[in-house]
């Protein structure tokens, strides 16, 4: 009970980053509480929370804005204010080493005001894609717009950067996931309400050839989804959770959505033996000679043990 308000209280739409074993959790809300613009620390050796000292220009509670870090600054872009009532296309610095806020001055055209985008670091400039928008300025008016155009800030000049128009292109879309592999931005999965889509698509972009193209990953991917979480490990990319349409309701509905529980791993680097475990599937080769680990005999050797080879390769 003494440490109950340097916990953080239930909430959707917020941002989590880890700099180096701190994890700062900021922004958000619920229907009760309503927004936040506390900031709160995870401790990763202790496992506690406390909520730091900030000084500076704070940002406005908000939700469905990003966070990304470059060196020991976070920064926060967009999202939707609560105060204001209208979505937001400010930048907002947090260096963690003072502890102090600052509203980043930024030149050039900025990205639209809009809110459930993604925000990734490649060296030092921020790609901003997706995200929900309104067609008339930064108020939500029912007319929204989803951007599938690609917006970089320069961190080093404060300046968003005149970009060109790239075909093909990914749908607009929120909700989706992104992260950077080897200097490349991946885009997968979100929502597109105009459409009344959700997707499933995984699209790299280059940032010096200015391209983006699509993906075709091996093996069984997710099905159509948003608000899935990604996190890179290694070479892999783990992708949990998310929600998506109800089988009988068709592919789009806003509002008649099933929460999943499954997991996938997107594996940049594979090694033979998963390789092989994909063959196998694909090609429903005779199992029994198999080694012990990758197959069960506790089950015949036919339709349960391929079943579990799938998941398997899934996982």
């Amino acid at each position: 009970h003494q440490r109950a308000r340097e916990v953080p209280y239930m909430r959707y739409g917020h941002t989590a980053v880890l700099l180096e074993d701190t994890i700062f959790l900021w922004g958000g809300r619920n229907d009760t509480e309503g927004a936040c613009n506390v900031l709160y620390a995870f401790d990763v050796n202790t496992h506690r929370w406390y909520t730091p000292k900030v000084s500076g220009t704070v940002p406005g509670a908000r939700d469905g804005h990003s966070a990304c870090v470059l060196g020991k600054s976070m920064y926060i872009f967009g999202g939707y204010e609560q105060l204001a009532d209208c979505f937001s296309n400010d930048i907002h610095k947090l260096d963690t080493t003072a502890m102090v806020w600052s509203l980043i001055n930024a030149k050039g055209s900025p990205a639209r005001w809009r809110d459930f985008h993604s925000a990734t670091i490649i060296g030092a400039k921020m790609f901003v894609f997706g995200g929900r928008a309104d067609r008339f300025g930064p108020f939500h008016s029912n007319n929204e717009i989803y951007c599938n155009k690609i917006k970089v800030f320069d961190t080093e000049t404060n300046c968003w950067l005149s970009t060109p128009t790239t075909q093909p292109s990914p749908e607009g879309r929120r909700s989706h996931s992104a992260f950077c592999y080897k200097g490349e931005l991946y885009i997968f999965g979100g929502y597109n309400a105009r459409l009344d889509r959700h997707f499933n698509d995984l699209w790299k972009f280059n940032p010096e050839a200015f391209m983006w193209k699509k993906i075709e990953p091996k093996g069984k991917g997710p099905c159509s989804r948003r608000r899935q979480c990604c996190c890179m490990v290694g070479d892999r990319i783990i992708l949990f959770g998310g929600t998506s349409p109800c089988p009988e309701q068709g592919m789009g509905d806003e509002f008649n959505l099933i929460d999943h529980s499954d997991l996938y791993i997107l594996d940049f680097c594979p090694n033979l033996k998963t390789l092989c475990k994909i063959a196998v599937i694909q090609y429903s080769l005779e199992q029994s000679g198999l080694p012990h680990d990758i197959r069960s005999d506790k089950h015949p050797p036919e339709e349960p043990n391929r079943k579990r080879l799938e998941a398997s390769a899934e996982e």
